[in-house]
């Protein structure tokens, strides 16, 4: 299955098996998210969730663990047979049929997994005890279709969104605008007929058949500054009808960025902003995990007030939940593409760097870093557990930012400005001889001692490559 919108469908229909107890275990793949960007994950996770739906699984793949501790740094083949195939296999007949949904596959950042997956996969159809469906998502990239060459018509079914006729699409995107514009007419006072025909459908032709210029245009009508009827003219005008679909989508975001964060302001004040907003909403854009407003502005060391001004401009993009507790999240991946590509997001204030922010977010976090100290949450003696110590003095002790930038400064300083490469060495240098030890307890109170033994090895084979690359130039 491929084509936009397809996390949210296939969130909808997770939602829904769940509902009618036949989904067996999930798995959405998002891209720059550490453990949901790769399949390392992947497997293991599937098996725990099948313990979890089918209870008669749970012997064999705690026994297969059993059997062959260090199963969890194979590969994904051998993980795939000891953890999923074979405890199917020798699990009693079943006689509901259970779902799996995977989405987002495109999301995986190895082409040759995303291959794997899908043969690994396929093997499904040759199980007699357990009947299982897979639902799968994804864009129509090149390794999903040779993946699914490799598949005999019999394993598979598709259906491709984009192939759903046009004039289909288009009038459920109008019914979409009619109902949803409706109320903004009662509420603003705005006279009869508002929209008319004519504007319904310069809006449908320029939605092209995405919903996601159909729900970024709503929100922007709905929640800007504006009243509605200004809103909707600048929609209007902000592209041309011969564009194509997508140019349409970058028209309504560059739209949205201009007057909902810059406004009518002057020169110098633009620049502020614009510069506030990609440091903000690109550290958004960039980062390995999400959370809160106000963590988000400590960890950036930006006044909460400023980093809350900045993201209630953009709620047309952003889902900023009024409870402060909840993470901001963006309401659509292709505005995350829209900024980083410098080709797409003509106006140039608001595109974002991605090694730049990389750059950016490893200073900060080993700044936070650095501020961590011995017994940060006053332990009483040597030996203490985990268990032992009350959540809330570990969250009051390490909270959130200090806790993101333990375990991503590395990830950062991987992906950041290779112009800094130098300037990184040194930093990490400090690290190592000031707070390692700190880092090491920090990891220890959150419960990510097994990443940071991974981060470590990770370190030692860039710096050891770094050192190489460096001892070659000076040759």
């Amino acid at each position: 299955m491929a084509g936009t919108g397809k996390s949210t469908i296939s969130r909808t229909i997770a939602e829904e098996f769940a509902k009618k107890k036949r989904l067996a275990a999930s798995f959405f793949f998002t891209r720059g998210k550490r453990d949901i960007s790769h399949s390392r994950m992947f497997v293991t996770t599937i098996a725990a969730q099948l313990a979890n739906s089918l209870p008669v699984l749970r012997i064999s793949i705690s026994d297969a663990i059993d059997s062959n501790p260090d199963i969890f740094k194979h590969g994904l083949r051998e993980q795939w047979n000891q953890l999923i195939l074979n405890p199917l296999k020798n699990a009693p007949t079943q006689s509901i049929q259970l779902v799996v949904v995977i989405d987002a596959l495109d999301e995986c950042d190895s082409m040759q997994d995303i291959q794997l997956i899908l043969l690994l996969l396929a093997e499904a159809k040759d199980l007699n005890t357990v009947r299982i469906k897979i639902f799968l998502t994804s864009r129509p990239e090149i390794p999903i279709f040779d993946g699914f060459r490799q598949l005999s018509g019999e394993v598979y079914q598709d259906f491709i969104l984009h192939n759903i006729p046009l004039d289909t699409v288009s009038t459920d995107i109008s019914t979409f605008f009619r109902q949803r514009l409706s109320p903004l007419k009662a509420k603003h006072g705005l006279g009869i007929p508002w929209p008319d025909e004519r504007i319904i459908e310069q809006l449908v032709e320029r939605a092209a058949g995405l919903f996601i210029y159909a729900a970024t245009t709503l929100r922007f009508i709905q929640d800007g500054i504006d009243d509605p009827e200004e809103q909707l003219s600048l929609v209007l005008r902000a592209t041309k009808s011969s564009l194509s679909a997508t140019e349409h989508l970058d028209g309504i975001y560059t739209t949205l960025l201009q007057h909902s964060v810059l406004g009518k302001q002057g020169y110098q004040e633009c620049e502020q902003l614009a510069g506030r907003f990609r440091q903000v909403v690109g550290s958004i854009v960039v980062m390995f995990n999400t959370m809160p407003a106000r963590n988000l502005g400590q960890l950036l060391q930006i006044p909460f007030k400023m980093v809350s001004r900045t993201l209630d401009s953009l709620r047309s993009v952003l889902n900023v939940p009024q409870n402060e507790s909840q993470p901001v999240r963006l309401f659509h991946l292709s505005f995350r593409d829209f900024l980083q590509n410098s080709q797409r997001c003509s106006d140039s204030r608001f595109h974002i760097d991605e090694k730049e922010r990389h750059t950016s977010l490893f200073r900060k976090c080993m700044e936070h870093i650095s501020q961590l100290q011995e017994n940060m949450c006053g332990l009483w003696g040597p030996g203490v557990l985990i268990t032992e110590i009350p959540n809330d003095t570990i969250q009051k002790s390490i909270p959130p930012h200090a806790q993101y930038a333990c375990g991503y400064w590395l990830d950062h300083w991987r992906l950041g400005n290779p112009m800094a490469v130098e300037e990184g060495i040194k930093t990490i240098r400090q690290f190592l001889e000031q707070d390692f030890l700190h880092w090491l307890e920090g990891l220890s109170l959150i419960g990510e001692v097994s990443n940071g033994a991974h981060m470590i090895i990770a370190l030692e084979e860039i710096l050891s490559v770094s050192y190489n690359a460096h001892q070659f130039v000076q040759r």
